[in-house]
């Protein structure tokens, strides 16, 4: 499985993850920053990586969309705010235990970054 950092995320998770043999990439590093979230759920799909985010009402709405229209997307992983952005490891560990708990990818699929999973 291959990550995308929505812009909302620290470049240096995606650094890290690389690190560790994980394929990640953030929005900051392709200069997509300035992307909206359907854009940067497109751009994440076409590149067949699952997107990473903070954004959960707007991902959820997004999520609904895409039901909706009968659209797929290659995953989305959400991170709550109970887990602060500014918490590199915990959410590298995170990210971590999802890749290898998922080895086949998130097709079409929503999971939380939730405390348990660290």
């Amino acid at each position: 499985m291959k990550l995308y950092l929505d812009a909302n995320l620290s470049p240096r998770i995606a650094a890290t993850l690389r690190a560790r043999g994980i394929g990640a990439v953030s929005a900051h590093e392709v200069g997509h920053t300035q992307l909206d979230d359907r854009a940067q759920l497109r751009h994440a799909t076409r590149n067949e990586r699952v997107i990473v985010t903070c954004d959960i009402r707007d991902y959820a709405a997004l999520t609904a969309e895409t039901i909706a229209s009968n659209e797929s997307h290659a995953g989305i992983i959400l991170v709550p705010s109970s887990v602060r952005t500014d918490e590199f490891g915990t959410i590298v560990k995170g990210l971590g235990r999802i890749v290898r708990q998922y080895p086949d990818g998130l097709a079409d699929t929503v999971v939380y970054l939730t405390r348990s999973r660290i």
